[in-house]
Protein backbone atom coordinates (compact mmCIF):
# COMPACT_ATOMS: atom_id res chain seq x y z
CA UNK A 1 0.00 0.00 0.00
CA UNK A 2 2.62 2.32 0.76
CA UNK A 3 4.44 1.93 -2.70
CA UNK A 4 1.11 2.90 -3.92
CA UNK A 5 1.11 6.30 -1.93
CA UNK A 6 4.86 6.86 -3.17
CA UNK A 7 3.08 6.31 -6.63
CA UNK A 8 0.40 8.24 -6.58
CA UNK A 9 2.42 11.12 -5.04
CA UNK A 10 4.69 11.45 -8.34
CA UNK A 11 3.60 14.02 -11.04
CA UNK A 12 2.11 12.16 -13.72
CA UNK A 13 2.10 14.59 -16.97
CA UNK A 14 0.55 13.75 -20.07
CA UNK A 15 2.02 15.19 -23.39
CA UNK A 16 0.02 15.33 -26.86
CA UNK A 17 2.14 16.99 -30.05
CA UNK A 18 0.08 17.91 -32.88
CA UNK A 19 1.22 14.51 -35.12
CA UNK A 20 3.98 15.28 -37.20
CA UNK A 21 7.58 15.27 -36.89
CA UNK A 22 8.10 18.92 -36.78
CA UNK A 23 5.79 19.08 -33.42
CA UNK A 24 6.67 16.17 -32.20
CA UNK A 25 10.14 16.82 -32.08
CA UNK A 26 10.51 19.76 -29.36
CA UNK A 27 7.40 18.06 -27.26
CA UNK A 28 9.25 15.12 -26.75
CA UNK A 29 12.30 16.95 -25.45
CA UNK A 30 10.09 18.76 -22.99
CA UNK A 31 9.05 15.51 -21.93
CA UNK A 32 12.39 14.41 -21.39
CA UNK A 33 13.41 17.78 -19.63
CA UNK A 34 10.31 17.36 -16.89
CA UNK A 35 11.16 13.70 -16.59
CA UNK A 36 14.41 14.53 -15.31
CA UNK A 37 12.73 16.67 -12.94
CA UNK A 38 10.99 13.78 -11.53
CA UNK A 39 7.81 13.48 -13.34
CA UNK A 40 6.36 10.44 -14.60
CA UNK A 41 5.45 10.80 -18.33
CA UNK A 42 2.68 9.72 -20.61
CA UNK A 43 3.66 10.34 -24.48
CA UNK A 44 0.98 10.04 -27.05
CA UNK A 45 0.97 9.40 -30.53
CA UNK A 46 -1.41 8.66 -33.00
CA UNK A 47 -2.07 5.44 -34.28
CA UNK A 48 -0.45 6.03 -37.65
CA UNK A 49 2.70 7.57 -36.00
CA UNK A 50 3.00 4.81 -33.59
CA UNK A 51 3.25 2.21 -36.58
CA UNK A 52 5.85 4.89 -38.16
CA UNK A 53 8.04 4.67 -35.45
CA UNK A 54 8.13 1.18 -34.64
CA UNK A 55 8.96 0.98 -38.53
CA UNK A 56 11.56 3.40 -37.97
CA UNK A 57 13.16 2.76 -34.22
CA UNK A 58 12.46 -1.23 -33.89
CA UNK A 59 9.66 -2.93 -32.19
CA UNK A 60 11.47 -2.08 -28.53
CA UNK A 61 11.78 1.67 -29.44
CA UNK A 62 8.47 2.38 -27.05
CA UNK A 63 9.06 0.39 -24.50
CA UNK A 64 10.22 3.22 -23.01
CA UNK A 65 10.96 3.14 -19.01
CA UNK A 66 8.35 2.35 -16.11
CA UNK A 67 8.02 6.03 -15.25
CA UNK A 68 8.33 7.43 -19.04
CA UNK A 69 5.54 5.65 -21.82
CA UNK A 70 4.17 5.67 -24.63
CA UNK A 71 0.21 5.69 -25.71
CA UNK A 72 -1.89 5.79 -28.60
CA UNK A 73 -5.06 7.20 -30.12
CA UNK A 74 -6.61 7.08 -33.39
CA UNK A 75 -7.01 9.58 -35.56
CA UNK A 76 -9.91 8.38 -37.56
CA UNK A 77 -7.95 8.91 -40.85
CA UNK A 78 -8.82 6.16 -43.25
CA UNK A 79 -4.98 4.51 -44.38
CA UNK A 80 -4.36 3.18 -48.04
CA UNK A 81 -0.98 2.05 -47.31
CA UNK A 82 0.00 -0.17 -44.26
CA UNK A 83 3.34 0.70 -44.76
CA UNK A 84 2.96 4.28 -45.53
CA UNK A 85 5.94 6.56 -44.18
CA UNK A 86 4.84 10.06 -45.47
CA UNK A 87 3.43 13.18 -44.07
CA UNK A 88 0.04 12.90 -44.16
CA UNK A 89 -2.11 15.73 -45.57
CA UNK A 90 -2.41 18.56 -43.05
CA UNK A 91 -5.70 20.01 -43.75
CA UNK A 92 -7.11 16.03 -43.19
CA UNK A 93 -4.80 15.84 -39.93
CA UNK A 94 -6.82 19.30 -39.16
CA UNK A 95 -10.10 18.63 -39.75
CA UNK A 96 -9.35 15.09 -37.95
CA UNK A 97 -8.34 17.20 -34.43
CA UNK A 98 -11.24 19.04 -34.66
CA UNK A 99 -13.62 16.24 -35.05
CA UNK A 100 -12.00 12.96 -34.14
CA UNK A 101 -10.18 12.78 -31.15
CA UNK A 102 -11.32 14.65 -28.18
CA UNK A 103 -13.17 11.10 -27.21
CA UNK A 104 -10.25 8.94 -27.61
CA UNK A 105 -8.13 11.05 -25.59
CA UNK A 106 -10.79 12.01 -22.78
CA UNK A 107 -10.87 7.97 -22.99
CA UNK A 108 -7.06 7.46 -22.68
CA UNK A 109 -6.99 9.94 -19.95
CA UNK A 110 -9.57 7.98 -18.54
CA UNK A 111 -7.83 4.64 -18.59
CA UNK A 112 -4.63 6.15 -17.23
CA UNK A 113 -6.73 7.70 -13.84
CA UNK A 114 -7.27 4.50 -13.36
CA UNK A 115 -3.51 3.20 -13.00
CA UNK A 116 -1.10 3.62 -10.31
CA UNK A 117 0.34 6.92 -11.02
CA UNK A 118 -3.23 8.64 -11.96
CA UNK A 119 -2.56 11.88 -14.10
CA UNK A 120 -1.97 15.10 -12.38
CA UNK A 121 -1.11 17.55 -15.40
CA UNK A 122 -1.52 17.85 -19.52
CA UNK A 123 1.20 19.77 -21.67
CA UNK A 124 -0.38 20.32 -25.23
CA UNK A 125 0.59 21.45 -28.44
CA UNK A 126 -1.85 24.28 -29.45
CA UNK A 127 -2.69 22.96 -33.05
CA UNK A 128 -4.49 19.81 -30.17
CA UNK A 129 -7.58 22.18 -29.93
CA UNK A 130 -9.51 20.08 -28.12
CA UNK A 131 -7.08 19.63 -24.39
CA UNK A 132 -8.22 22.62 -23.47
CA UNK A 133 -12.25 20.84 -22.92
CA UNK A 134 -10.82 17.67 -22.18
CA UNK A 135 -8.21 19.45 -19.05
CA UNK A 136 -11.36 21.79 -17.92
CA UNK A 137 -13.61 18.65 -17.92
CA UNK A 138 -11.20 16.37 -15.65
CA UNK A 139 -10.04 19.81 -13.85
CA UNK A 140 -5.90 19.23 -14.97
CA UNK A 141 -4.10 21.79 -15.10
CA UNK A 142 -2.24 22.20 -18.74
CA UNK A 143 0.54 23.87 -20.58
CA UNK A 144 -0.23 24.96 -23.97
CA UNK A 145 2.94 24.82 -25.86
CA UNK A 146 2.86 26.53 -30.00
CA UNK A 147 6.07 24.61 -31.17
CA UNK A 148 6.78 27.83 -32.82
CA UNK A 149 8.89 31.30 -32.56
CA UNK A 150 7.28 34.09 -30.86
CA UNK A 151 7.23 36.15 -33.96
CA UNK A 152 5.89 33.59 -36.18
CA UNK A 153 3.02 33.03 -32.85
CA UNK A 154 2.46 36.55 -32.57
CA UNK A 155 1.97 36.55 -36.59
CA UNK A 156 -0.77 34.18 -36.35
CA UNK A 157 -2.49 36.10 -33.27
CA UNK A 158 -3.26 38.50 -36.10
CA UNK A 159 -4.89 36.11 -38.96
CA UNK A 160 -8.39 37.77 -37.60
CA UNK A 161 -7.40 41.30 -37.97
CA UNK A 162 -5.91 40.99 -41.31
CA UNK A 163 -9.22 39.16 -42.11
CA UNK A 164 -11.11 42.12 -40.58
CA UNK A 165 -9.22 45.24 -42.16
CA UNK A 166 -9.71 43.21 -45.77
CA UNK A 167 -6.22 42.38 -46.24
CA UNK A 168 -7.05 38.59 -46.71
CA UNK A 169 -8.33 36.66 -48.59
CA UNK A 170 -6.07 37.44 -52.12
CA UNK A 171 -8.70 38.66 -54.31
CA UNK A 172 -7.60 36.85 -57.23
CA UNK A 173 -4.49 34.70 -58.00
CA UNK A 174 -2.52 37.64 -59.43
CA UNK A 175 -1.72 38.62 -56.05
CA UNK A 176 0.73 36.07 -55.87
CA UNK A 177 2.82 37.22 -58.04
CA UNK A 178 1.70 41.36 -58.81
CA UNK A 179 3.34 42.74 -55.60
CA UNK A 180 0.66 42.80 -53.14
CA UNK A 181 2.13 40.36 -50.90
CA UNK A 182 4.94 42.88 -50.48
CA UNK A 183 2.34 45.40 -48.44
CA UNK A 184 4.22 46.65 -45.25
CA UNK A 185 2.14 45.26 -42.52
CA UNK A 186 3.60 47.79 -39.60
CA UNK A 187 0.97 48.56 -37.04
CA UNK A 188 1.50 44.93 -34.94
CA UNK A 189 3.87 45.66 -32.02
CA UNK A 190 6.82 43.49 -31.74
CA UNK A 191 6.42 43.26 -35.88
CA UNK A 192 9.09 45.69 -37.77
CA UNK A 193 9.32 45.76 -41.13
CA UNK A 194 7.22 43.33 -41.43
CA UNK A 195 5.18 42.65 -44.94
CA UNK A 196 2.25 40.41 -46.11
CA UNK A 197 4.69 38.06 -47.48
CA UNK A 198 6.53 37.74 -44.20
CA UNK A 199 3.18 35.84 -42.40
CA UNK A 200 2.59 32.36 -41.95
CA UNK A 201 1.85 31.51 -45.57
CA UNK A 202 -1.44 29.87 -45.30
CA UNK A 203 -2.67 33.64 -45.65
CA UNK A 204 -1.92 33.21 -49.41
CA UNK A 205 -5.50 31.89 -50.59
CA UNK A 206 -8.57 33.41 -52.34
CA UNK A 207 -10.63 31.09 -50.48
CA UNK A 208 -12.66 33.34 -48.17
CA UNK A 209 -13.42 30.01 -45.94
CA UNK A 210 -9.91 28.53 -46.28
CA UNK A 211 -9.73 25.90 -43.43
CA UNK A 212 -6.51 26.33 -42.32
CA UNK A 213 -6.98 30.29 -42.00
CA UNK A 214 -10.06 29.31 -39.87
CA UNK A 215 -8.12 26.77 -38.20
CA UNK A 216 -5.40 29.12 -37.83
CA UNK A 217 -7.72 31.38 -36.14
CA UNK A 218 -9.88 28.90 -34.19
CA UNK A 219 -6.27 28.29 -32.47
CA UNK A 220 -5.24 31.67 -32.07
CA UNK A 221 -8.82 32.33 -29.88
CA UNK A 222 -7.89 28.94 -28.16
CA UNK A 223 -5.10 30.76 -26.86
CA UNK A 224 -6.40 33.27 -25.01
CA UNK A 225 -8.18 30.52 -22.97
CA UNK A 226 -4.66 29.24 -22.06
CA UNK A 227 -3.62 29.81 -18.38
CA UNK A 228 0.12 29.44 -19.28
CA UNK A 229 1.73 29.14 -22.25
CA UNK A 230 5.67 27.79 -22.80
CA UNK A 231 7.56 28.62 -26.40
CA UNK A 232 10.79 27.21 -27.36
CA UNK A 233 13.27 30.33 -27.68
CA UNK A 234 14.87 33.24 -25.21
CA UNK A 235 14.91 36.15 -24.85
CA UNK A 236 17.76 37.58 -26.85
CA UNK A 237 16.50 35.96 -29.83
CA UNK A 238 12.82 37.54 -30.11
CA UNK A 239 12.71 40.39 -27.67
CA UNK A 240 10.11 42.52 -29.17
CA UNK A 241 7.91 39.65 -30.16
CA UNK A 242 7.95 38.21 -26.77
CA UNK A 243 7.46 41.43 -24.95
CA UNK A 244 4.49 42.48 -27.53
CA UNK A 245 3.01 38.44 -26.75
CA UNK A 246 3.21 39.19 -23.01
CA UNK A 247 1.19 41.95 -22.97
CA UNK A 248 -1.36 39.90 -24.87
CA UNK A 249 -0.75 36.67 -22.51
CA UNK A 250 0.46 37.53 -18.86
CA UNK A 251 1.33 33.81 -18.10
CA UNK A 252 3.57 33.07 -20.72
CA UNK A 253 6.86 31.93 -20.69
CA UNK A 254 10.08 31.62 -22.59
CA UNK A 255 11.63 27.63 -21.62
CA UNK A 256 14.18 27.48 -24.33
CA UNK A 257 16.04 26.57 -26.09
CA UNK A 258 15.58 22.78 -25.53
CA UNK A 259 18.51 21.34 -27.43
CA UNK A 260 20.93 23.58 -24.70
CA UNK A 261 18.79 22.59 -22.09
CA UNK A 262 19.10 19.31 -23.14
CA UNK A 263 22.69 19.02 -23.33
CA UNK A 264 23.30 20.13 -20.17
CA UNK A 265 21.60 18.17 -18.43
CA UNK A 266 22.33 14.75 -17.55
CA UNK A 267 20.26 12.21 -19.73
CA UNK A 268 22.10 8.64 -19.99
CA UNK A 269 19.10 6.69 -19.08
CA UNK A 270 16.57 8.69 -21.87
CA UNK A 271 19.50 8.11 -24.80
CA UNK A 272 17.44 5.50 -26.07
CA UNK A 273 14.43 7.35 -26.83
CA UNK A 274 13.58 8.98 -29.69
CA UNK A 275 10.98 10.59 -31.32
CA UNK A 276 11.99 10.13 -35.28
CA UNK A 277 9.64 9.17 -37.93
CA UNK A 278 12.07 7.66 -40.08
CA UNK A 279 14.80 5.48 -39.83
CA UNK A 280 18.25 7.36 -39.22
CA UNK A 281 21.18 7.05 -40.96
CA UNK A 282 23.99 7.34 -38.36
CA UNK A 283 26.79 5.89 -41.19
CA UNK A 284 26.37 9.99 -42.00
CA UNK A 285 28.14 10.63 -38.71
CA UNK A 286 31.01 8.66 -40.02
CA UNK A 287 31.72 10.06 -43.27
CA UNK A 288 31.53 13.47 -41.53
CA UNK A 289 34.68 12.12 -39.44
CA UNK A 290 36.80 12.13 -42.49
CA UNK A 291 35.98 16.19 -43.47
CA UNK A 292 38.01 19.20 -42.31
CA UNK A 293 36.34 21.38 -39.54
CA UNK A 294 33.91 23.74 -40.75
CA UNK A 295 34.15 22.46 -44.45
CA UNK A 296 30.67 20.25 -45.06
CA UNK A 297 27.19 21.70 -46.10
CA UNK A 298 24.45 20.33 -44.23
CA UNK A 299 21.31 19.77 -46.76
CA UNK A 300 17.89 19.27 -45.18
CA UNK A 301 14.49 20.44 -45.92
CA UNK A 302 12.80 18.74 -43.13
CA UNK A 303 9.57 16.46 -42.94
CA UNK A 304 7.27 18.39 -45.22
CA UNK A 305 8.50 20.27 -47.67
CA UNK A 306 8.78 19.19 -51.27
CA UNK A 307 9.74 20.45 -54.21
CA UNK A 308 9.36 20.36 -58.25
CA UNK A 309 12.37 18.08 -59.84
CA UNK A 310 13.38 21.21 -61.50
CA UNK A 311 13.96 22.80 -58.31
CA UNK A 312 15.69 19.57 -56.88
CA UNK A 313 18.26 20.07 -60.14
CA UNK A 314 19.04 23.63 -59.39
CA UNK A 315 19.85 22.42 -55.42
CA UNK A 316 22.08 19.62 -56.64
CA UNK A 317 24.09 21.09 -59.32
CA UNK A 318 24.14 24.57 -57.21
CA UNK A 319 26.04 22.14 -54.63
CA UNK A 320 28.19 20.73 -56.65
CA UNK A 321 29.56 23.48 -58.22
CA UNK A 322 29.91 24.74 -54.92
CA UNK A 323 33.22 22.45 -55.04
CA UNK A 324 31.90 21.81 -51.18
CA UNK A 325 31.60 18.68 -49.23
CA UNK A 326 28.30 17.96 -48.36
CA UNK A 327 25.78 15.99 -46.58
CA UNK A 328 21.94 16.16 -48.16
CA UNK A 329 19.17 14.41 -46.48
CA UNK A 330 16.78 12.99 -49.31
CA UNK A 331 13.12 12.16 -48.53
CA UNK A 332 11.55 9.22 -50.29
CA UNK A 333 9.07 11.74 -51.09
CA UNK A 334 10.95 15.23 -51.28
CA UNK A 335 9.82 15.08 -54.79
CA UNK A 336 6.42 16.29 -56.01
CA UNK A 337 4.42 13.06 -57.63
CA UNK A 338 7.46 11.14 -58.06
CA UNK A 339 10.34 9.54 -57.02
CA UNK A 340 13.67 11.73 -56.63
CA UNK A 341 15.82 10.98 -59.47
CA UNK A 342 19.93 12.58 -59.87
CA UNK A 343 21.50 11.79 -62.86
CA UNK A 344 24.57 10.00 -63.05
CA UNK A 345 26.63 12.87 -63.97
CA UNK A 346 25.86 14.38 -61.06
CA UNK A 347 26.88 11.41 -58.89
CA UNK A 348 29.97 10.79 -60.79
CA UNK A 349 30.65 14.40 -60.15
CA UNK A 350 30.23 14.70 -56.48
CA UNK A 351 30.90 11.39 -55.31
CA UNK A 352 34.20 12.28 -53.60
CA UNK A 353 32.83 14.79 -51.44
CA UNK A 354 28.72 14.08 -51.35
CA UNK A 355 27.20 11.87 -49.14
CA UNK A 356 22.94 11.77 -49.76
CA UNK A 357 20.88 10.21 -47.07
CA UNK A 358 17.17 9.66 -46.45
CA UNK A 359 17.06 10.74 -42.84
CA UNK A 360 19.42 11.35 -39.91
CA UNK A 361 19.97 12.54 -36.25
CA UNK A 362 20.10 16.29 -37.08
CA UNK A 363 21.21 17.61 -33.80
CA UNK A 364 23.97 15.35 -33.76
CA UNK A 365 24.92 16.19 -37.45
CA UNK A 366 24.78 19.96 -36.01
CA UNK A 367 27.23 19.45 -33.52
CA UNK A 368 29.85 17.99 -35.45
CA UNK A 369 32.61 19.88 -36.03
CA UNK A 370 33.01 19.01 -39.80
CA UNK A 371 29.24 21.15 -40.78
CA UNK A 372 30.14 24.77 -41.88
CA UNK A 373 26.86 25.79 -43.09
CA UNK A 374 22.94 24.57 -42.89
CA UNK A 375 21.12 25.01 -46.10
CA UNK A 376 17.38 24.87 -44.32
CA UNK A 377 13.86 25.18 -44.90
CA UNK A 378 13.50 27.23 -41.86
CA UNK A 379 11.52 24.94 -39.54
CA UNK A 380 11.77 26.09 -36.06
CA UNK A 381 13.18 22.94 -34.51
CA UNK A 382 15.51 23.18 -37.15
CA UNK A 383 16.96 26.89 -36.40
CA UNK A 384 16.95 26.56 -32.80
CA UNK A 385 19.00 23.53 -33.30
CA UNK A 386 21.28 25.51 -35.53
CA UNK A 387 21.98 28.15 -33.18
CA UNK A 388 22.77 26.13 -30.08
CA UNK A 389 25.09 24.37 -32.52
CA UNK A 390 26.46 27.78 -33.72
CA UNK A 391 26.23 27.05 -37.56
CA UNK A 392 24.46 29.69 -39.94
CA UNK A 393 22.32 28.86 -42.42
CA UNK A 394 21.04 29.11 -46.25
CA UNK A 395 17.33 29.89 -46.02
CA UNK A 396 14.69 28.31 -48.18
CA UNK A 397 11.50 28.47 -46.75
CA UNK A 398 8.81 26.37 -47.86
CA UNK A 399 5.36 26.79 -46.21
CA UNK A 400 3.06 27.98 -43.03
CA UNK A 401 5.63 29.99 -40.23
CA UNK A 402 9.03 29.32 -42.30
CA UNK A 403 8.83 32.62 -44.28
CA UNK A 404 7.81 34.31 -40.40
CA UNK A 405 11.46 32.51 -39.15
CA UNK A 406 13.28 33.35 -42.43
CA UNK A 407 12.92 36.86 -41.83
CA UNK A 408 13.44 36.69 -38.33
CA UNK A 409 17.18 34.92 -38.97
CA UNK A 410 17.98 37.04 -42.18
CA UNK A 411 16.78 40.23 -41.44
CA UNK A 412 16.69 40.95 -38.27
CA UNK A 413 18.92 38.42 -36.44
CA UNK A 414 21.61 38.30 -39.64
CA UNK A 415 22.52 34.85 -39.22
CA UNK A 416 21.24 33.47 -42.51
CA UNK A 417 20.88 34.51 -46.15
CA UNK A 418 17.32 33.72 -47.98
CA UNK A 419 17.60 31.58 -51.05
CA UNK A 420 14.57 32.67 -53.98
CA UNK A 421 10.74 30.50 -53.97
CA UNK A 422 12.44 29.80 -57.84
CA UNK A 423 15.91 28.35 -57.17
CA UNK A 424 18.78 28.69 -59.35
CA UNK A 425 21.98 26.66 -59.56
CA UNK A 426 24.17 29.58 -59.81
CA UNK A 427 22.76 31.60 -56.77
CA UNK A 428 23.24 28.10 -54.22
CA UNK A 429 26.59 27.85 -55.30
CA UNK A 430 27.39 31.51 -54.87
CA UNK A 431 25.75 31.86 -51.18
CA UNK A 432 27.13 28.74 -50.08
CA UNK A 433 30.21 29.71 -50.90
CA UNK A 434 29.51 33.19 -49.24
CA UNK A 435 28.51 31.86 -45.98
CA UNK A 436 31.29 29.36 -46.02
CA UNK A 437 34.43 31.44 -46.90
CA UNK A 438 33.02 35.06 -47.23
CA UNK A 439 32.70 38.25 -44.80
CA UNK A 440 29.06 37.62 -44.76
CA UNK A 441 29.92 34.08 -43.55
CA UNK A 442 32.21 35.13 -40.73
CA UNK A 443 30.30 37.92 -39.55
CA UNK A 444 27.04 35.30 -39.49
CA UNK A 445 29.27 32.78 -37.83
CA UNK A 446 30.13 35.22 -35.18
CA UNK A 447 26.71 36.40 -34.77
CA UNK A 448 25.93 32.94 -34.38
CA UNK A 449 28.06 31.64 -31.65
CA UNK A 450 26.80 34.56 -29.44
CA UNK A 451 23.44 33.56 -29.80
CA UNK A 452 24.85 29.81 -28.93
CA UNK A 453 26.58 31.04 -26.22
CA UNK A 454 23.61 33.71 -24.66
CA UNK A 455 21.01 30.30 -25.28
CA UNK A 456 23.39 28.08 -23.24
CA UNK A 457 23.17 30.91 -20.19
CA UNK A 458 19.54 31.12 -20.43
CA UNK A 459 19.16 27.46 -19.75
CA UNK A 460 21.76 27.16 -16.98
CA UNK A 461 20.74 27.21 -13.60
CA UNK A 462 20.00 30.80 -12.69
CA UNK A 463 19.12 31.46 -16.18
CA UNK A 464 15.93 33.14 -17.51
CA UNK A 465 14.44 30.29 -19.61
CA UNK A 466 15.76 27.93 -16.74
CA UNK A 467 14.12 29.68 -14.04
CA UNK A 468 10.83 29.80 -16.19
CA UNK A 469 10.35 26.80 -16.57
CA UNK A 470 11.08 26.10 -12.39
CA UNK A 471 7.90 28.15 -12.46
CA UNK A 472 5.84 26.55 -14.79
CA UNK A 473 6.65 23.29 -13.22
CA UNK A 474 6.14 24.69 -9.51
CA UNK A 475 3.20 26.86 -10.14
CA UNK A 476 0.99 24.94 -12.61
CA UNK A 477 1.96 21.70 -13.34
CA UNK A 478 2.42 20.64 -9.52
CA UNK A 479 -0.60 22.81 -8.60
CA UNK A 480 -2.92 20.79 -6.45
CA UNK A 481 -6.47 20.65 -7.73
Amino acid sequence: MEARNSAERKPHAVLIPYPVQGHINPLFKLAKLLHLRGFHITFVHTEYNHKRLIKSRGHNALDGLSDFHFETIPDGLPTTDEDADVTQDIVSLSKAVRENLLTPFCNLLARLNHSATPVTCLVSDCGMTFTLQAAQELSLPIVIFPPASACSLLAAMHYRTLFDKGLIPLRDESYLTNGYLDTKVDWIPGMKNFRLKDFPDFIRSTDPNNFMVEYIMEVADNMHKASVIILNTFHELENDALNALSSMFPSLYPVGPFPSFLSQSPQNHLASLGSNLWKEDTWCLEWLESKKPKSVVYVNFGSITVMSPEQLLEFAWGLANSKRPFLWIVRPDLVIGGSVVLSSEFVNETSDRGLIASWCPQEEVLNHSSIGVFLTHCGWNSITESICAGVPMVCWPFFADQPTNCRLICNELGIGIEIDTDVKRKKVEKLVNELMTGEKGKKMRQKVMELKKMADEDTKPGGLSYMNLEKVISEVLLKQN
